[in-house]
């Protein structure tokens, strides 16, 4: 199996985790899909990564979610809202 590992960026600079490459890449795909058809809320984000990985992935979705989420607000792929509840969005 390859080990190689994608270090991931915090928004606000602070230390994040390095991903393994193909589970960075699963989420970051399933992510941007899901977002690429409406804004959603880090619940909803997360409960449609999780029936959408299903069978696919036997890591912590929640932890690879929180983590990959962040990663790509720091690199300027999606954004925040300012509404109420927040959601995210393709940038």
């Amino acid at each position: 199996m390859n080990d190689e590992k994608v270090l991931t960026k915090h928004p606000l600079g602070k230390a994040n985790k390095p991903v393994l490459k193909h589970d960075y890449d699963t989420f970051k795909a399933a992510i941007l899909s899901a977002l690429r058809r409406r804004e959603l809320t880090h619940t909803e984000l997360l409960n449609e990564l999780t029936k959408g990985l299903k069978g696919r992935f036997s890591g912590n979705v929640g932890w690879h979610v929180m983590v990959v989420k962040l990663d790509l607000e720091a690199r300027k792929l999606i954004e925040r809202t300012s509404s109420s509840p927040q959601k995210y969005r393709l940038k």
